[in-house]
């Protein structure tokens, strides 16, 4: 199956770590190119982004002739939603979780199909950590320390009067009122109702951010 929208690499005997790589900070540009019609930017996406495509299927051990097909078949898809993928920066986790998704539609099929007992096939899966659960969790990681930059970068244009409750609040271990109120002369009584409001200012800045 081809889907005729650039060049696929062949499945061959060549180690899946080697080949194109393609940076992270480059993925959402090319994508973009190749939206508008680069075929240049498509051909740097497929040999960059083909060896992590491999990996996931080989992770599932399918035989060459469904390993051939799965691996069309995702950038088949891509290659479908190319334009309406939102974030294109992620192409990367796109890929390995459509291969992942394609891989595991054909197992499900020989299972169907295939009346064994031999668990080594009926457990077709790698127990090990896929190669696209680490593209998964490192994008997870990248937009979880976006979204930590941005949460501090709100606190610092805070007022300082919040900034400093707010500090004394989440220290280790936390304070008391009574030691909260002695270190920044506020009373007692007023401590909560103020934590509120600047925690409250605090969300309605990063809702207008868009970063919660």
């Amino acid at each position: 199956m081809t889907s005729g929208a650039g060049p696929f690499t062949a499945y061959d005997d060549l180690p899946y770590t080697r080949g194109g790589t393609v940076d992270r900070s480059e993925v959402g540009a090319l994508v973009q190119s190749a939206v508008d019609g680069d075929t240049a930017a498509w051909k740097a996406i497929v040999e960059g982004l083909s060896p992590l495509v491999w990996s996931v299927v080989r992770a599932h051990r399918l035989s060459d002739a469904d390993g051939h097909e799965v691996y069309q078949t995702v950038w088949f898809r891509f290659a479908q939603h190319l334009g309406r993928i939102r974030e294109p920066e992620k192409a990367g986790s796109w890929l390995a979780s459509t291969a992942r998704n394609e891989c595991l539609k054909v197992i499900k099929s020989l299972r169907r199909l295939t009346p064994t007992n031999d668990p080594q096939l009926l457990d077709r899966v790698s127990e090990e950590r896929t190669p696209e659960q680490s593209v998964l969790d490192s994008e997870e990681a990248a937009a979880q320390s976006e979204r930590v930059r941005h949460l501090w970068q709100e606190f610092e244009a805070l007022g300082e009067r919040c900034r400093q409750l707010l500090r004394v609040l989440i220290s280790s271990p936390p304070p008391s009122y009574q030691e909260v109120s002695a270190a920044l002369g506020i009373a007692v009584g007023s401590i909560g109702p103020m934590r509120q409001r600047c925690l409250r200012r605090l969300r309605a800045r990063l809702d207008a951010r868009g970063a919660l």
